[in-house]
């Protein structure tokens, strides 16, 4: 076979790409192109186990380099600046260009950049790549007593449990009115401002940032859209990202919140696939668009793409979404999409909370804080076309998530 695939972006989906593709016996050319040097490396643990030194270098890698080479997987570190649909081949920021059979776009997100006076200066840091997460590690070990984090998604609260268990005071601000607004239920995000608050971690919550206050170019704090001064050591911003889709806009892809693709992963141009964080898609049977930032997302995205391209099997995507967070000693899970849900019904014990997201009275996701049985039968439940309980059965009290699962699958 003298098929090329040509992979942009070499994150999980770009990686899961190309190492299924081996996996399922594909005999043509795969390149694999990423614009950080070194290994291709998983992401989660930068905001958490790495920052801590617990996880060492060499096991934040998805494979040794010999894995590449013996799989003939040809790496290149170089940035895709533009697409000649045309002639089949990708033009590259070092004057090269690669010749494609089909490409696939896993170029993922980028930081959103912080609209404020001051953000670029030292001492601010943002938390995405290897680069960064070094050079943040760096600059907690220099004394460091007192961190801003501008942000309480979940890397901004991941980060900031980093930085408490170091030691520092920790100052949350975000203009939304709660933690994680955008991804979880009011009780969910009450549980973790609750237990946060508890390891002395501080919320200013409704309020933006103005602009970042520095001196000798170094940032010192930051002033708040009330007019309050709030000083740091260090400033971390997490206010979410945006496709990076820069490169399918340019080649007149359809671009809408990331690169549409239809249920098979296709593009507007039949030889191009999007997957990841960069792509739109659609979600399950629901015909609604979607687009997450997920590792499971990607990975999963990348193995159907990848059966496709191996074995030819045209299957549609519909594969049950699904995220962690990991915060000091709690760990989130959630399965499914919440947004849009107008009913929660709570439960919980000793050892945590799980909330059922009810969608116009059907379950739409569950999430669940240091209930792992929960998620896992979540997980199951909302893949099956089994029934699913009601947010009236899921009110009583002696409902059990794990049980109803089996039950219904008898």
């Amino acid at each position: 076979m003298n098929e090329r695939i040509v992979i942009v972006g070499a994150g999980h989906g770009g990686f899961q790409l190309a190492a299924s593709l081996r996996q399922s016996g594909y005999a043509g050319a795969v390149i694999l192109v990423g614009d950080e040097p070194g290994l291709p490396y998983q992401r989660p643990p930068l905001s958490k186990a790495y920052l801590l030194d617990k996880l060492p270098l060499s096991e934040l890698f998805f494979r040794p380099e010999d894995f590449f080479s013996e799989s003939g997987i040809q790496r290149v570190t170089a940035t895709a600046i533009d697409i000649d649909r045309k002639k089949r081949r990708v033009l590259l920021d070092r004057g090269e260009a690669v010749e494609y059979d089909r490409l696939v776009l896993a170029t993922g997100a980028r930081r959103r950049r912080l609209p404020v006076e001051g953000a670029d200066v030292d001492g601010v840091h943002g938390l995405a790549t290897l680069a960064d997460a070094d050079k943040l590690k760096s600059a907690l070990r220099v004394g460091c007593q007192n961190a801003i984090i501008i942000g309480a998604g979940f890397i901004g609260l991941e980060f900031a449990s980093v930085a408490n268990l170091l030691g520092l005071e920790v100052t949350v601000v975000d203009a939304a009115s709660r933690a994680m607004a955008r991804a979880v239920s009011p009780a969910v995000s009450a549980f973790f401002e609750a237990h946060h608050s508890r390891q002395g971690m501080k919320f200013r919550f409704g309020e933006g940032v103005a602009s970042i206050i520095g001196s000798g170019g170094r940032a010192k704090g930051v002033e708040t859209s009330s007019g309050q001064l709030l000083s740091a050591d260090i400033i971390v911003t997490g206010i979410g990202v945006v496709p990076n889709d820069r490169l399918a806009r340019a080649a007149g892809l359809e671009v809408e919140n990331g690169i549409i693709v239809d249920a098979q992963l296709t593009t507007s141009d039949p030889n191009i696939f999007a997957i990841g964080d960069c792509c739109n898609f659609l979600l399950g049977s629901s015909g609604a668009r979607c687009r997450l930032e997920s590792v499971q997302n990607a990975t999963d995205q990348a193995r159907l793409l990848a059966a496709r391209f191996a074995k030819d099997q045209f299957a549609q995507y519909d594969a049950v979404p699904w995220f962690w967070s990991d915060q000091g000693s709690l760990k989130l899970q959630i399965a499914g999409v919440s947004a849009g849900c107008d009913e929660f019904v709570q439960v919980q014990d000793v050892k945590g909370l799980s909330v059922l997201c009810f969608r116009h009275g059907v379950l739409a996701a569950v999430e669940s804080i240091n209930r792992p049985a929960d998620h896992m039968a979540a997980r199951r439940l909302l893949a099956s076309t089994g029934r699913r309980p009601t947010s009236v059965e899921a009110g009583l009290k002696d409902f059990d998530l794990k049980r109803f699962t089996i039950e219904a699958a008898a």
